[in-house]
């Protein structure tokens, strides 16, 4: 899955990685490195421009709202729950599969975030002698130190309750796809724990390589059984994850020291 994730890259930097052509300076968001649900965030999408004459799509930086509402919601309470999509299942859930064929995003990350419960913390649960194991975080990162670019999707809500002309009557939401975690070795991995990403946790945020960018964000593209075949996990041994410290846990807790690499996990997280 997707729960948390870093965002430190400035609007400037995304526009030259993602060849951006338009985007608000109001909308700029300061560096995020502990990303968490109902968080607003970027996202690049390919969109024609509100009130223009010309109907092309054109390369946005965009900030939404991270939890999707589908557009036939009632309430937008459900967001929260609804941060990840399954690539295996998106095109056929109710809630992703009119964005899936229409409305498909990147959402630029410097990595994200995944917790295992360590061996002895197990152990001791099982035991009754602990009910909420402690467990260790890692952050998962592109080897290469490039953009980790997750895939999307992005919906429009319509709030009745407010009149057209509200700032807030239109919200803005997005999903992250996730898929399958990695049972390859890492490109580099911690001293001590997982050796694969499959041994952090079963899921991942599905990573587009630069090559499936133009494809992905085109909204011309609308056949889903076309769609789903962009769908494929990226190449094996791209990725490196290390343990960080516990202290991202906490949503309060934010700056550049989150991602600073630990020799091992802390103790009593041991893996």
């Amino acid at each position: 899955m997707c729960g948390r994730y870093s965002a430190s890259r400035r609007p400037e930097d995304l526009a030259g990685i993602f060849e951006i052509e338009k985007w608000e300076p109001e909308e700029t968001l300061e560096p995020d490195y502990n990303v968490a649900p109902t968080k607003e965030v970027y996202a690049v999408l390919d969109r024609p421009l509100k009130d223009a004459d010309d109907p092309r799509p054109v390369r946005q930086l965009r900030t939404l709202k991270w939890g999707l509402v589908p557009s036939w919601s009632k309430t937008p309470e459900g967001g929260a729950r609804m941060i990840n999509a399954r690539a295996e299942t998106v095109h056929e859930k109710p809630s992703y599969r009119r964005a899936f064929t229409s409305r498909r995003c990147i959402l630029p990350a410097d990595g994200y975030y995944e917790w295992v419960t360590g061996t002895q913390e197990r152990e001791l649960e099982v035991e009754g002698k602990k009910k909420r194991p402690r467990k260790q975080p890692y952050f998962v990162t592109p080897a290469d130190g490039s953009v980790f670019a997750m895939a999307g999707l992005y919906e429009f809500w319509r709030d009745r309750t407010l009149p057209d002309d509200h700032p807030q009557a239109w919200w803005v939401t997005c999903s992250v796809i996730t898929t399958e975690a990695e049972q390859s070795p890492l490109a580099v991995a911690p001293a001590e724990g997982p050796r694969a990403l499959a041994d952090i946790h079963p899921r991942m945020p599905l990573m587009l390589t630069p090559d499936r960018w133009d494809a992905w964000l085109d909204p011309s593209r609308t056949d889903a059984d076309e769609l789903r075949e962009l769908l494929a996990p990226p190449p094996a041994g791209l990725m490196r994850a290390y343990p960080v410290a516990t202290a991202v846990s906490n949503v309060r807790n934010n700056g550049p020291e989150l991602l600073k690499e630990l020799e091992g996990p802390e103790e009593g997280t041991l893996f």
